[in-house]
Formats: C-alpha cells, structure tokens, sequence
C-alpha cells in the first residue's frame, strides 16, 4: 500500500518516517521523499494513528489526487535542484510531464490553482535556497554555483538571487559569516 506524505524534503524526514512507522510495526517495502509503500495494507484505524504521529512531526498524509500530484510536482524539483545539482538533459516542463506522465499544462493549472505560485516560480526558489546552501558551505566560487545550477551567467544568477531575496550572493554571504562570528563570541 502506498501512503503520499506532504512536507518530506530531505534525507532526514525520510529517517524520521522510517523509524516512526516501523515504531508502529508497520514493515516497510520503499521509502522516497513524499511517498512509503508498505508491505501490508494499512487498515482506517492506523492511517489515522499514522497521520497522527506524522502531524507531530510536521508531515502530513495526503489522500486526495490533487494533493498527491503537487507532492510529487515539489518533490521531484527538490529532488532536482537539491540532489542532482539540476543535472536537467530537457525543459522543465518536458521532465515533469514524462516523469508524471500527464500534460505539463495540466499540472501547471493544478499546481498554479492549488499553491498559488507557478511551477516554474516554484522552481527558481528551490533553487535560490541551493544557492544560499552552497554559499554557506563555502566550497564553491558563484560561477561554480551557476555552473552547477545551469544557470547561463554569474551574472543573471546574481540578478535572480538578489530579485528573491533582496541581497546580492556576496551580501548574504558576508551576513552569514558576521552572525555566525558573533555566536561564535557567545
């Protein structure tokens, strides 16, 4: 049986479902972001103990069709941007369609209808916070980021990062350093 869980988006949410459900005695057959599959069917009185338990952690389940799409839509991009670098061979559009196997102007109304923001805009914050991430960590100069991120130039990811966030890269950069100096003096 498969169970769609909304607000699964890193390696650590998916520990913290495996653990909390195999607590339950439910066996476990996969386990990706978004979404379990378990071995045995889970009967109304445990989907509603495990919706419970995930609610504790900030997860919660998703039973409608709708919901279930704009999970997989977000988890995919996630997954995209902060997984595989945005290691994309096509379009957007063209890999969320064959990924999901619907028409991309379908998902787009869906996930416009339901979340209020485009997929597309959706997509370039994930990625504006894999830049703040890379920028953190200190490893990688901006145009390795925007290599990494496709981005055309430093240039255009700079314009896009300061658009979305207010600060130039090197601004938040040097932000981070200085409050986590003044911690550190703590």
């Amino acid at each position: 049986m498969k169970l769609y869980i909304k607000n699964m988006v890193c390696g650590r949410c998916k520990l913290i479902v495996k653990s909390e459900l195999e607590n339950l005695g439910i066996s476990l057959k996969s386990i990706e972001l978004g979404e379990v599959e378990t071995i045995e069917n889970i009967n109304v009185t445990q989907k509603k103990q495990i919706a419970e338990l995930l609610l504790s952690f900030g997860f919660e389940l998703i039973d409608d069709k709708r919901g279930k799409t704009i999970e997989k839509i977000k988890n995919l991009i996630r997954e995209l941007v902060h997984q595989k670098d945005n290691e994309l061979e096509m379009n957007l559009s063209d890999y969320l369609s064959q990924k999901l196997n619907t028409e991309y102007s379908s998902l787009s109304n869906l996930f416009s209808d339901v979340e209020g923001i485009t997929i597309e805009k959706y997509f370039i914050l994930q990625k504006i916070e894999r830049v703040k991430e890379l920028l953190m960590y200190d490893e990688m100069s901006l145009s390795e980021i925007a290599y990494t991120l496709n981005y055309s130039s430093v240039a255009y990811l700079s314009n896009q990062f300061k658009k979305i966030t207010g600060l130039t890269p090197s601004h938040f950069k040097n932000l981070k350093i200085k409050k986590r100096f003044n911690i550190d003096e703590l």
